[in-house]
C-alpha cells in the first residue's frame, strides 16, 4: 500500500471543546526543563562536551575535552537558577510539570526534594540530555527503560509522562509502549489528541518551541524578558478570544533552569504571569492534569480507518459511495493515502479524483447507474439501500398520485435528452426544491448537465461518507 504516515489533519475543523474546568479559556502549562547534570559531558561518560541552549555564542563541541564556561553554565541552572524559579512558582501556588532528565535527577536529590514538596509533577526527559536521532532503536529502547528505572528509585515514583526533545524518528512509537498517561514528542496541534499505539490509546500532549525560553540561546530568538513577555502575552491574547469564542485551547510554556533562571530573562517570565493574573478564567494545570482532564471528558473512540484496510476490505466497504461503481474505490485505494483520508472528507477527495480523472465514457457509466428519483426502482423498492435511505430523508418515498405523475414526467424528459436520468443531492434539498430544479435543469444543454450531474455525484458520495466517517 501507497501511504503516507505524517498526520496533516489532527482535529480537523470541527475541533472539540476542551470543556476545562471551571470553564477555563485557556489552561497554560508551565514546563521547566531540569537537564543540569544530564548534558554532555566528559564526566557523564560522554564523548563530548555540551553545545546546545547556553548563553556561549557559537558554542562548539569539544571531543574528549571538558568545557569548563559550558559546564559552569549548566551549575548555574542547578545552583541558582532552580531555587529562583521554585521560588516564584510557590509563592504564587503555580504548579509545574519538570521535564526530568533520569540522570540530572540522580545528581540534584535537593531539588527533587524540593519539587516533591511543592506538588510538581515529575516526568520523564529521557536517560541523559543527548541527541537520540542517530541511537539505534535497541539502544533508545534500553535507555528508556533505564531512564524509567533510574527516576523510579530517584523520585520514589515512576514517571508520569515522557518528554525526550532531541529525539529520533523512533521515540514517540518507543515511548508510547510504556503506558504512560502522556507524552509530548510533537509541536503539531494546541489541544491534546489520541494516538493509536497497537491495542491502547497514547495521549498525546503537544509541546513548544516557541513560547519557550530556549530562544534566549537561539537566532533569532530574544534578546530581553521584554520580548519574551510580549511573545506570552500576544499567544495568550490570542488563546484567550479564541476560548471566549468556544474554541479553549492549551498554551505550553517552556522553561529552564540556567536561561529563564538568569534575573534579567526571569523579568519577562514574571510579568507575564503578573498579567494573566487579571483573569479569572485561567487554569495552570500540571501535564498530568491535562491528561486526566482529556481521558475523562475527551475518551478515544476507535473506529476501522480506511487507510489501514486490505483492499479487498477498502472496495467493499466504500465501493458503493458512487452508485454501482467500485472501480472508483479500487483505483483510490492504490493513491498516496494517509491520516488525512481516513476522514469523510479527506476520504472523499481521494475517490473524487478518481471519478475526474476518468474517461467521460466511465462518468457516463456512473450516471446512468444512478436510479430515476422516485421512479419505478422506488416503487419496487429495488434501490440500493443508500438510494433508499436518501430518497425517503426528502420525502420521495411518499408522493401523492399527482406528484407521483409529474416526477414521472420530468424523468422521461429529462432522460430523453440528455441520456442519463437526473441526479441531485437529495439531502441538500427538500421535495419542493428538488422539483424546482428538476424542471429548470430538463432544459439545460447536455454539456451543462453532465457537468452539473457529476458534480451532484460527488456531494451525494460526500453525504454517504459523512455517514461512515468522522
Amino acid at each position: 500500500m501507497n501511504r503516507y504516515p505524517r498526520n496533516m489533519i489532527g482535529h480537523g475543523p470541527d475541533a472539540p471543546d476542551a470543556k476545562w474546568p471551571g470553564g477555563a479559556k485557556v489552561a497554560i502549562s508551565l514546563v521547566l526543563n531540569y537537564e543540569e547534570g544530564g548534558e554532555n559531558c566528559i564526566l557523564h561518560g560522554d564523548g563530548q562536551s555540551e553545545a546546545f541552549l547556553s548563553d556561549i555564542a557559537g558554542a562548539a563541541q569539544w571531543p574528549g575535552q571538558r568545557h569548563w564556561n559550558m559546564e559552569s553554565i549548566y551549575e548555574y541552572g542547578a545552583r541558582a537558577g532552580f531555587w529562583r524559579l521554585h521560588q516564584l512558582f510557590t509563592e504564587r501556588d503555580i504548579p509545574v510539570t519538570i521535564y526530568g532528565v533520569a540522570t540530572a535527577l540522580a545528581r540534584s536529590p535537593e531539588q527533587v526534594a524540593a519539587m516533591k514538596d511543592a506538588g510538581w509533577e515529575i516526568a520523564s526527559h529521557g536517560l541523559k540530555w543527548v541527541e537520540h536521532k542517530d541511537m539505534p532503536e535497541e539502544e533508545e529502547r534500553r535507555q528508556i527503560a533505564e531512564a524509567v528505572r533510574l527516576h523510579t528509585e530517584v523520585v520514589g515514583t515512576p514517571p508520569t509522562g515522557w518528554y525526550t526533545g532531541r529525539c529520533s524518528l523512533n521515540t514517540v512509537r518507543l515511548t508510547a509502549e510504556l503506558g504512560l498517561p502522556w507524552i509530548s514528542d510533537t509541536y503539531d496541534d494546541d489541544l491534546p489528541y489520541w494516538l493509536e499505539a497497537g491495542d491502547r490509546d497514547q495521549l498525546v500532549i503537544p509541546y513548544t518551541l516557541e513560547a519557550n525560553d530556549m530562544r534566549f540561546a537561539t537566532a533569532p530568538g530574544y534578546i530581553t524578558g521584554e520580548q519574551f513577555y510580549q511573545y506570552l502575552k500576544d499567544a495568550f491574547d490570542v488563546l484567550y478570544a479564541e476560548g471566549e469564542a468556544g474554541r479553549a485551547k492549551m498554551m505550553s510554556v517552556g522553561l529552564h533552569c540556567r536561561l529563564i533562571g538568569r534575573p534579567g530573562k526571569m523579568a519577562g517570565l514574571k510579568k507575564f504571569l503578573d498579567y494573566v493574573a487579571q483573569f479569572d478564567d485561567v487554569w495552570f494545570p500540571r501535564r498530568i492534569d491535562i491528561a486526566n482532564h482529556w481521558a475523562e471528558h475527551h475518551p478515544h473512540v476507535r473506529y476501522d480507518h480506511p487507510t489501514e484496510m486490505d483492499k479487498d476490505t477498502f472496495v467493499s466497504t466504500y465501493g458503493s459511495i458512487f452508485e454501482h461503481s467500485p472501480w472508483i474505490a479500487e483505483r483510490a485505494f492504490d493513491l498516496e493515502l494517509g491520516p488525512a483520508h481516513d476522514r469523510a472528507v479527506g476520504l472523499h477527495n481521494a475517490l473524487c479524483r478518481m471519478f475526474r480523472s476518468a474517461t467521460d465514457d466511465e462518468k457516463m457509466g456512473v450516471l446512468t447507474a444512478h436510479p430515476d428519483l422516485a421512479g419505478k426502482l422506488a416503487a419496487a423498492k429495488r434501490l440500493t439501500a443508500d438510494s433508499t435511505s436518501e430518497q425517503a430523508s426528502a420525502g420521495l418515498d411518499a408522493l401523492t398520485d399527482g406528484e407521483r405523475e409529474e416526477f414521472t414526467r420530468l424523468n422521461t424528459a429529462y432522460t430523453e435528452k440528455h441520456g442519463f436520468p437526473f441526479i441531485i443531492a437529495v439531502r441538500d434539498h427538500d421535495k419542493a426544491g428538488i422539483l424546482n430544479a428538476f424542471k429548470e435543469r430538463v432544459s439545460n444543454d447536455t454539456e451543462t448537465e453532465f457537468k452539473t450531474a457529476c458534480g451532484q455525484v460527488e456531494r451525494i458520495a460526500l453525504h454517504r461518507l459523512k455517514a461512515l466517517l468522522p
